[in-house]
């Protein structure tokens, strides 16, 4: 069973889903592999965890939280699992590169499959798949879109969160 709310943001809407206690997704309603909703699927718009989400989120968005305290459960390969978790160690306003995890992991030769792991990071945002990008310092591929994800490092490192969405 998927657990649902749909919320605002500035970079446009996002979709929450969590497990009941825990958060699964959080996902922009335009963006790349958007689950599909189905009968399996049950709006909850009070249940604790996505009220949470939200109110850390808007934090988030106005530069007054840097780290997220929520309880994580992304659905994945025990490969991709290891990827996202490596991506909750990248610090609020740094990046690094898909190589850079590769090697961290010890697992040099992996830096593509580290890009298709991290483009499949279920929850957006909050596992900060926006902040890792190319070898030479390029914006990379971002489900929700480049220019969101340029926006989300503006915002990490004190700029305004300004975007034409």
């Amino acid at each position: 069973m998927k657990l649902y709310e749909l919320c605002a943001s500035p970079l446009g809407d996002l979709l929450l889903v969590a497990d009941g206690d825990r958060l699964t997704g959080l996902h922009f309603i335009d963006q790349k592999y958007l689950p599909t909703r189905d009968g399996d699927w049950y709006h909850e718009p009070a249940l604790p965890v996505l009220v949470e989400t939200q109110r850390q989120l808007g934090e988030y968005f106005a530069g007054a939280r840097q780290r997220f305290e929520l309880p994580l459960a992304p659905l994945g390969t025990p490969f991709q699992q290891r990827v996202w978790r490596a991506l909750l160690d990248i610090p609020f306003g740094a990046t690094t590169t898909y190589g850079e995890i590769a090697l961290r992991m010890e697992s040099p030769q992996a830096s593509r499959a580290v890009g298709a792991a991290n483009g499949r990071n279920p929850i957006g945002i909050i596992v900060p798949c926006h902040r890792v990008i190319g070898s030479q310092g390029q914006l990379t591929g971002y489900a929700g879109g480049l220019q969101r994800k340029q926006a989300l490092l503006a915002l990490e490192r004190g700029g305004q969160l300004a975007l034409g969405l």
